[in-house]
């Protein structure tokens, strides 16, 4: 196994003198789609430096990224959204005086505002625009990822289409970001979108769709890999769902999956075990996705997280991952939301964070 390791190559984003070589072949790497990026297996999800999911503290966040990155950890995304420019911010603080080419760096466009009338924006003048003021908030002079945030609520696909995304290949064009991307829940959207595109899209990131209680991004891997399409899988844990904690309040599952989720997690916590650590090893597990992208604000955290990605699970995590699942055949065939936020949306009755 050393000798293995010892042959593989190093990521571009290996910085002798900031990192341990031994430390960074511990992690493990893949390309992400047609970008050629070479991403860690687990990436750091920055939105949790934000209001958005509770306290947080500037130092530990900073004491994360740089852990983080020297794991090997070398790719952290963010965007406007999370807290409305607070995530990059913080994010930016917790850069400062780290290589740039130490990590890939991701960003958003499209999503803004708590109030819902201002929240989504995606023509070509508010792009440009996004894009300079993360740069600033960020510290950084380009972003390696820019992705179109939540394309499901833009007022049609055809304006994503036609104005957001050639409006991003022109900040493409113009340095200030490398490779084009879109995020969000509908994966049929995700498709379309793709299908109908002029501009090439490298990357989905795409949230609670391979868990351990929604496997639906199983019917679009062919399609995803004929594109060369790097997938990044966000919120393994369903957005709070899989975690001993348990979800917000604003969480839009249906009332039968929460309870049964709920049942999972106090099992867990009576076999002092974390539910959200297995969901992480579940996510770990599917070979067809890219990097696991984890929200970690605290190192408490990230060292579950490696632990997960390193060692797998102990024989009691073991135990209890193979209960839940028993526990989660329980569920409906239908575990997800798809819809249901759009259409509270389009009502006016949108709840997020507050």
């Amino acid at each position: 196994m050393l000798s293995r390791m010892c042959d593989m190559a190093l990521p571009e984003t290996f910085v002798e003198g900031f990192h341990d070589e031994a430390t960074v072949r511990k992690m493990s790497y893949k390309t992400l789609g047609k970008t050629g990026l070479s991403v860690s297996r687990i990436s750091l999800g920055a939105g949790v430096f934000s209001y958005f999911y509770g306290d947080y503290n500037i130092e530990e966040c900073k004491e994360t990224v740089l852990e983080a990155l020297k794991a090997g950890i070398n790719f952290i995304d963010t965007g406007p959204w999370y807290g409305h420019g607070e995530s990059e911010t913080i994010l930016g603080m917790c850069l400062e005086g780290i290589p740039r080419k130490a990590y890939y760096l991701a960003s958003k466009v499209g999503r803004y505002e708590k109030d819902p009338k201002l929240m989504f924006d995606f023509t070509a003048e508010k792009t440009e625009k996004s894009i300079d003021e993360s740069l600033k908030r960020l510290k950084v002079d380009y972003v390696d990822l820019l992705q179109v945030h939540d394309i499901e609520f833009a007022p049609t696909l055809q304006m994503v289409v036609e104005e957001t995304l050639p409006t991003v290949q022109k900040i493409v064009q113009s340095g200030k970001a490398k490779h084009i991307g879109v995020t969000g829940y509908p994966l049929n959207t995700l498709k379309e979108c793709i299908e109908k595109s002029q501009v090439p899209i490298e990357t989905i990131l795409t949230y609670c769709r391979s868990s351990m209680i929604d496997n639906s991004l199983d019917d679009y891997i062919t399609f995803l890999k004929r594109k060369n399409i790097g997938i990044i899988n966000a919120a393994v844990n369903s957005m709070g769902l899989l975690t001993n904690k348990g979800p917000p309040d604003w969480h839009p599952a249906m009332e039968t999956v929460k309870q049964i989720c709920k049942e999972a997690s106090e099992y867990c916590k009576r076999e002092n075990v974390e539910l959200g650590k297995l969901a992480v090893y579940n996510g770990l597990e599917n070979p067809d996705t890219d990097t696991v992208l984890i929200g970690m604000n605290n190192r408490k955290l990230l060292n579950y997280n490696l632990e997960a990605l390193r060692n797998g699970l102990n024989e009691q995590e073991a135990n209890a991952y193979n209960k839940v699942k028993r526990i989660f055949q329980k569920l409906p065939a239908k575990t997800h939301w798809e819809n249901f936020e759009l259409e509270r949306f389009r009502k006016n009755e949108f709840k997020f964070a507050e």
